[in-house]
């Protein structure tokens, strides 16, 4: 096999910062977790909490990562006997509810695919339609549970992925920081998932940049739309970043657990804004798994939450966006 996996960190969520007369933010920027973060805040006493914000990503990693080789979720999956942790219960209760909402569209226990397919820690394998019904048998949400503060398997094969929530999660804990220490004014993108809190010194509001849908996995970004993001978290899902190529074939990182293969359709892109970070991330996925259609439809029963879709216009050739009502596009 020819394949080739692009996973890049460029973002998909661009902060739009104008320059503030009254006050500057304190401005932290880095690589966590794979991947890239910038986080502005106002602080009266103009404290840099940069240690602090290391150690909520550290935390995370040790939970939740399936890159750190003795994270409690890579313990999990192979079956260690090991107490669980705040962020791991609830990065779990996320999950299984965006499981629940999607009939299992949505799953925690993705893992053994999203792994043999190459978007995981290791490399990729050859994905047979044997070896693909092998895996499905191995993923089902509704055959683990947490008791005792141990997680619980039907199946010892089965393995958890919490990539859908994690860096969301992260940019609600980071939240929760700055509000314990009475800062109420801020901008939180970890990878991409942001969360904003107030607005800046002048009352004018934060804000972001929606990337426009990219050719190829290294593309310079673009910005497609611009919002004000005040008190909600804003993640955005999409396939032109993150595929696997397989002798020419391109497949997105959304796999669907019922065929275990990447979704076919033509949402490009989704963004979500919702009242957390973690529940926007999930959704997310759960839209870019449905295709817009299904998404839209779902959008009714969903309280506080609107989205905004980049999909591709067969009838035009081109680019075609929907917004909800609430996504207001400046």
């Amino acid at each position: 096999m020819n394949k080739f996996i692009h996973l890049t960190s460029i973002c998909t969520l661009i902060f739009i910062l104008t320059s503030c007369h009254q006050e500057q933010p304190v401005c932290l920027d880095g690589m966590a977790q794979g991947s890239y973060y910038s986080i502005r805040y106002y602080d009266a006493r103009n404290r840099n909490l940069q240690h602090d914000i290391d150690s909520i990503f550290a935390a995370v990693d040790n939970s939740v990562s399936l890159w750190e080789p003795n994270s409690i979720i890579r313990k999990v999956n192979r079956n260690e006997d090991v107490e669980l942790d705040r962020i791991f219960t609830d990065n779990f209760n996320i999950a299984m509810k965006a499981a629940e909402l999607s009939n299992g569209l949505f799953d925690p226990t993705i893992s053994p695919l999203v792994t043999a397919w190459g978007f995981s820690y290791n490399n990729g394998e050859d994905m047979t339609d044997a070896k693909i019904d092998s895996l499905r048998q191995m993923v089902d949400y509704r055959k683990v549970r947490i008791e005792d503060n141990r997680l619980v398997k039907d199946d010892p094969r089965m393995s958890l992925d919490f990539n859908a929530v994690a860096q969301g999660y992260t940019s609600d804990i980071i939240g929760a920081f700055f509000e314990s220490k009475g800062i109420g004014n801020y901008l939180i993108n970890t990878g991409g998932e942001i969360l904003s809190r107030g607005c800046k010194p002048d009352g004018k509001p934060w804000v972001v940049g929606i990337e426009a849908p990219a050719k190829e996995w290294d593309s310079a970004p673009v910005i497609q739309a611009c919002i004000e993001l005040t008190g909600k978290g804003l993640v955005t899902s999409g396939s032109t970043r993150k595929y696997i190529e397989d002798n020419g074939q391109r497949y997105s990182h959304s796999i669907d657990p019922r065929t275990g293969r990447s979704v076919q359709h033509n949402l490009l892109s989704v963004s979500v804004i919702a009242e957390t970070a973690a529940w926007a991330d999930a959704l997310a996925s759960v839209f870019m798994l449905e295709g817009m259609d299904e998404a839209v439809g779902m959008l009714d029963s969903l309280d506080s939450v609107e989205a905004y879709f980049i999909y591709w216009d067969d009838q035009t050739n081109n680019f075609g966006t929907y917004a909800t009502e609430g996504f207001v596009l400046l």
